[in-house]
């Protein structure tokens, strides 16, 4: 008996592959830029501002897994995960430069 896999073509399996490699490498990217960019930029104290910004890191690493597999491409999951992130680098470069002496 054949498997349903081996029918498969080969671009559909990179897709999910190049996927599957968007939501976990992107998501955490996100995930990490979010967490760092809410510790800079909250105004409340340093710790507090810490564990807000891990506990919201597992929200935005949900949300960029569901968006990966949610997307028509797998360009579209990359692009939707690392342009977010980039801006969000460009934040907390921007924030880490104005809080130093």
């Amino acid at each position: 008996m054949k498997s349903k896999a081996a029918g498969l073509p080969l671009s559909y399996r990179l897709a999910v592959t190049s996927r599957s490699l968007a939501a976990l490498l992107g998501g955490y990217l996100l995930a990490s830029m979010v967490s760092v960019c809410v510790a800079l930029l909250a105004p409340m104290s340093q710790v507090d501002a810490a564990l807000t910004g891990m506990m919201l890191s597992f929200v935005f690493y949900l949300l960029a897994f569901l968006w990966c597999f949610a997307c028509r491409s797998a360009w579209r999951a990359w692009q939707g995960v690392l342009l977010p992130s980039l801006v969000l680098g460009v934040v907390n470069a921007l924030a880490y430069w104005m809080k130093q002496p």
